[in-house]
């Protein structure tokens, strides 16, 4: 079979396997990759996921890598653009089919905040915040997002 020849199985994997690509200063950075995702996110095809489906287990692969690389006095945090909203600890996320993603957490005061945006306006920046409880562990919302997932299929 030459290269621009493609069987079935061949287009039903590309379609089921979707690709990504990152370069990083540090060569052993955690990178985002298609077979990091959880293994729920695995098993549907791109094509069958609704676009805040996707948008949901993708970032959590990535808040997955983020936390990857914070020491033990750290949490993952995230800033929205497109206003002054500020920082907020990820203590949760969730979609709403098909294009609505929710976002909730705290404020860097404490404040109970919760961020709705469509799929399309998707926009957020991961940030380390030190822990509210100098005392407990660093909590790690990545993990139990994509075992949420893998329970929730």
């Amino acid at each position: 079979m030459t290269k621009d020849m493609h069987t079935t199985a061949d287009a039903l994997e590309a379609a089921a396997l979707p690709k990504a690509h990152e370069t990083h200063q540090d060569p052993n950075a955690p990178k985002a990759s298609p077979e990091g995702l959880p293994g729920a996110a695995k098993q549907q095809p791109v094509a069958q996921k609704s676009p805040a489906q996707w948008a949901y287990e993708r970032l959590i692969l990535y808040i997955q890598n983020f936390e990857k690389q914070l020491d033990a006095d750290h949490e993952a945090a995230m800033g929205f653009t497109g206003g002054d909203t500020g920082v907020m600890r990820i203590e949760g996320m969730g979609y709403f089919d098909p294009d609505i993603l929710t976002f909730y957490g705290s404020d860097q005061a404490g404040v109970k905040t919760q961020q709705v945006q469509h799929v399309s306006q998707l926009n957020v920046m991961l940030r380390a915040l030190p822990k509210m409880d100098k005392t407990a562990d660093a909590r790690r919302i990545g993990f139990r997002l994509a075992q949420d997932l893998e329970e929730d299929t």
